[in-house]
């Protein structure tokens, strides 16, 4: 279903859109320009998101790694002796 609405659009906006979308084709342009930005707005926001939790757990993940790095290098050294089939 489409609406109708007015809308005011500065005289450059207009140029813009003139140059970018023929006549009949502005409410096509505008509606498919206004569903590109909020996508847009939608990644930026999850990656803010995401880039704030994996600060928030940066201390944590490195306590993590560090507990686990000795049995890791243990598992790394013995599948190298068996590579080389010594024990």
């Amino acid at each position: 279903m489409n609406k109708r609405i007015n809308i005011i659009l500065s005289d450059e906006t207009i140029r813009v859109l003139d140059r970018l979308a023929p006549k009949g084709d502005r409410s096509r342009f505008i509606s498919d320009a206004i569903r590109h930005y909020v996508q847009d707005r939608g990644r930026q926001r999850l990656r803010e998101q995401l880039r704030a939790g994996y600060r928030a757990k940066s201390d944590e993940s490195l306590k993590m790694a560090a507990e686990w790095f000795p049995l890791e290098e243990e598992a790394w050294r013995k599948s190298e002796r068996t590579k080389r089939g010594t024990k």
